[in-house]
């Protein structure tokens, strides 16, 4: 894998492209990365307590690593 944790990198492709960000956790099995502000999705997510309400959540995703180059310094 050519990035680590904490490295700063540019998206290449997909629907986040031209995003910068901080790489969160590496995934070197999956050869994925999870990557600050990219790739976010909206979970519903259950009621933890009776009676109380669900919510809706912003959740990044992870992305294949060869969407992704180093950007600058880390």
């Amino acid at each position: 894998m050519h990035v680590k944790k904490g490295d700063n990198v540019i998206v290449l492709t997909g629907k986040d492209k031209g995003k910068i960000g901080k790489i969160l956790r590496a995934f070197p099995k999956q050869d994925q990365v999870l990557v600050e502000g990219v790739n976010t999705k909206k979970v519903h997510e259950r009621p933890k307590k009776s009676g109380a309400k669900g919510t809706i959540i912003e959740k990044n995703f992870p992305i294949h690593v060869s969407n992704v180059k180093i950007h600058g310094k880390s």
